[in-house]
């Protein structure tokens, strides 16, 4: 099963993510962005997705500006 994994400590809240992949992303109160499902796993957020949404995390992954997305197939 696919996973994503973000840095949240680098994230700047630009909103793509979020944008573009509704189901899996949502910003928070804080500004910065939510990967839904997750977990905290030594200072990243970790979440085992669907097939059906790898192609917008995938999406998500290449429009992060500060690239701390990462999407394992």
């Amino acid at each position: 099963m696919p996973k994503v994994i973000h840095d949240k400590d680098n994230c700047i809240g630009c909103g793509a993510c979020a944008s573009i992949c509704p189901q899996s992303w949502k910003i928070e109160s804080d500004g910065l962005a939510k990967l839904e499902g997750s977990k905290e796993k030594n200072g990243k957020w970790i979440s085992e997705i669907h097939e059906s949404d790898l192609d917008c995390n995938l999406k998500a992954e290449e429009s992060c500006p500060v690239k701390v997305i990462k999407v394992e197939k």
